[in-house]
């Protein structure tokens, strides 16, 4: 459906200011029951313009889920996607304060960075991979403005799927030559494997998770650009961190990356 445009620019401002002031809201479907996926895109898009006139650039987009038992979950069967500002993004290896965050958690994923445009509709995995300049293994900060991470698919796509923060390994590896389906990660925290997954876990193919990010943007309108960073979507379940934990995330030929929390 299409909202009245105040409803929207209101929407994007309290999940604005939840995330600047680091405060939870309410799920914007308790008051606007009628919020559906097409409306919830057109409440972040207007929340990214917001940070963009605020002097934010957009550095690429992230999807979200990604695995049969998050759809499952969710009550859906496509996954869901949100933008990545440079604010998002973290050095390898570098501090996150957790005071600026509600409740954090962090899942392994592995990021593309593409060498040319995309667009859709008809975008497959073989043009996903010509078009890839490099892939690293990631760690995504996910961190819902909602009380209690509690939130409706509508609710969550607004909130362009609860981005937060993100970590890219500082190896950039070739993808041709990668097995992305069989490809093993794990996830450290504090020194102790918490968690371990393959690529497979997202859409049975990290690249099949791009591919599709592509042609949902082309419903909108919109393409993928060059020079873009996409997080392909979780491997991992999230874990949940705190100030002085450490977290490191190794993948099968492509090194490591991490983020420390004070």
């Amino acid at each position: 459906m299409t909202l009245d445009r105040s409803i929207i620019e209101n929407c994007a401002l309290q999940l604005l200011a939840a995330e600047q002031e680091v405060r939870e809201v309410t799920r914007i479907t308790e008051a606007h029951p009628q919020i559906d996926v097409n409306a919830a895109y057109d409440i972040q898009e207007c929340l990214r313009g917001m940070k963009q006139a605020a002097g934010i650039r957009i550095v690429g987009m992230k999807m979200g889920l990604t695995s049969k038992p998050k759809m499952q979950q969710m009550g859906v069967d496509t996954p869901i996607y949100g933008f990545l500002g440079a604010d998002n993004a973290v050095d390898d290896g570098a501090v996150v304060d957790t005071a600026r965050l509600i409740h954090p958690k962090v899942e392994a994923e592995i990021a593309f960075v593409m060498r040319e445009d995309l667009t859709g509709p008809g975008c497959d995995v073989a043009k996903v991979l010509a078009a890839t300049d490099y892939v690293v293994p990631a760690i995504e900060l996910i961190d819902s403005r909602y009380e209690n991470f509690r939130f409706d698919l509508p609710s969550v796509i607004a909130d362009n799927t609860s981005a937060a923060r993100y970590v890219l390994g500082s190896r950039p590896t070739a993808v041709q030559g990668l097995d992305l389906e069989t490809l093993g990660v794990v996830m450290e925290k504090n020194g102790q494997v918490v968690e371990v997954g393959a690529g497979a876990a997202v859409l049975g193919n990290p690249a099949e998770a791009v591919a599709m990010l592509v042609n949902m943007l082309a419903e909108r309108g919109q393409a993928l650009p060059a020079g873009s960073v996409v997080l392909s979507g979780a491997i991992t379940a999230a874990v949940a961190v705190a100030a002085g934990d450490n977290v490191l995330v190794r993948a099968d030929g492509m090194g490591t990356t991490a983020m420390r929390f004070v």
